[in-house]
């Protein structure tokens, strides 16, 4: 287990990235819906955010944008150019980038068969997002197509919605190591949909072979969905040892740390109260929707950096805090904010872009996996091809059709990915 490490594996943010404000629940979503998108700018913002965790030695891996627009399902929609202009988006979205919505992933050391399995979510509460497993598990089952050291299966099937890894964690002394794993659902009734169903965690830890004295089931906080928190991983984040959570994030706090200690004796709590920062700003900031992650050769104290969104540092309350938490004797040693604007106003903070696998990187298809050499061919391609705007009414036109399938086949030829077209 010692070749294990954890991998963040990114989105390619995708060249028809636009602002139709699909999401309901998803505040930032709904807020931009209809403004002028830019494709190109924020692919080169999320390949800039995988460059920054190569440098600082983080094994680093990506997954390609799905095929867009999706001709399955505009023929499904029976689209004729009358219907909504949501209902006409819904084949176009570049949602996928975000692939903390990928899968759940439960690594090698926790599972009965001594397998890493791999769940693509079926994402059913939303249309546009629902579109998305089949043709991200095609990706998963070359990437991870190692059957001796990976198991891919499919999606849980409806009626249970599964959003994956954004409802998701993992708490352990090393990655390499057993982990417990915890996983968070939503209650339905709400203002917003609560995606995240507790039969499919259920069904996800069954598939998965996952001890039951080590999996932990939690309900989310009803406040937290209705205001705006539609994945836990809005309002928590964990790291081997350390949660670190927003107050308000869970129905019962007490049960849930409770619980999680139960199973994992070890936990470090870093929690942030209300009074420090508000849950309204937390969400709006996406203090939570960031990487922690161990930075590799920080000798025996291991050093734990939060790579946050920069609108944190434009906050006062959550910079405040987040100074306080680096001058203090906690956990977290560092807090570095990167700039991925063009996702953050669809919804999508530095969490969201990335899936954690931890795996032995030899074993994973090396054409997913990012060194200097593909990011500069990935950003070549990105900056021929990638649309610089897109304007809502430009979606179902021929024109930005053609633009945006010949960018995806370029990268696609570019990294010998062809099997994907």
């Amino acid at each position: 287990m010692t070749k294990l490490k954890e991998i963040n594996f990114d989105g390619i943010i995708g060249p028809s990235h636009n602002y139709a404000g699909l999401s309901l629940g998803n505040i930032a979503s709904a807020s931009h819906r209809g403004q002028t998108s830019h494709p190109r700018e924020a692919a080169l913002q999320g390949l800039a955010k995988m460059r920054g965790n190569l440098a600082r030695g983080l094994s680093q891996g990506f997954l390609l944008p799905l095929p867009r627009p999706n001709p399955v399902l505009a023929s499904v929609l029976a689209l004729d150019g009358s219907e909504d202009p949501g209902l006409r988006a819904a084949p176009w979205s570049a949602s996928a980038m975000w692939t903390a919505n990928a899968a759940t992933v439960s690594p090698a050391p926790d599972t009965a068969d001594g397998r890493c399995h791999l769940t693509p979510a079926n994402l059913i509460t939303m249309l546009h997002r629902a579109q998305e497993w089949q043709d991200t598990k095609a990706q998963l089952d070359i990437a991870f197509g190692d059957r001796q050291h990976f198991a891919v299966h499919d999606a849980v099937p409806p009626t249970f919605g599964d959003e994956g890894a954004a409802n998701h964690m993992r708490l352990c002394e090393s990655h390499g190591e057993v982990g417990v794993e915890v996983f968070v659902y939503g209650r339905p009734g709400g203002k917003f949909p609560a995606r995240q169903h507790e039969q499919a965690s259920r069904v996800v830890a069954r598939m998965h072979g996952l001890d039951p004295a080590c999996t932990v089931f939690i309900e989310q906080n009803p406040e937290a969905i209705e205001a705006g928190a539609f994945h836990n991983d809005v309002v928590a984040v964990a790291n081997e040892r350390v949660l670190f959570t927003h107050a308000r994030a869970f129905a019962d706090p007490q049960a849930a740390y409770g619980a999680m200690r139960e199973a994992f004796p070890a936990l470090e709590l870093v929690e942030v109260p209300e009074d420090a920062v508000s849950l309204e700003e937390a969400i709006r900031t996406y203090l939570f929707n960031a990487q922690l992650v161990t930075l590799p050769d920080s000798g025996a104290d291991s050093t734990m950096a939060l790579i946050v969104p920069s609108e944190c540092r434009e906050s006062t309350s959550v910079w405040r805090f987040c100074e306080g938490m680096i001058a203090g004797n906690g956990p977290i040693r560092q807090v570095i904010p990167v700039d991925v604007r063009q996702s953050m106003a669809n919804g999508g903070g530095p969490a969201c872009l990335r899936l954690r696998v931890v795996a032995d990187p030899a074993k994973v298809d090396s054409r997913f996996l990012l060194d200097e050499t593909n990011a500069d061919r990935i950003e070549s391609v990105i900056a021929r091809h990638w649309p610089e705007s897109i304007e809502p009414t430009q979606l179902g036109t021929d024109a930005l059709t053609q633009e945006v399938q010949t960018a995806r086949n370029a990268l696609l030829d570019t990294l010998d990915l062809s099997e994907l077209s």
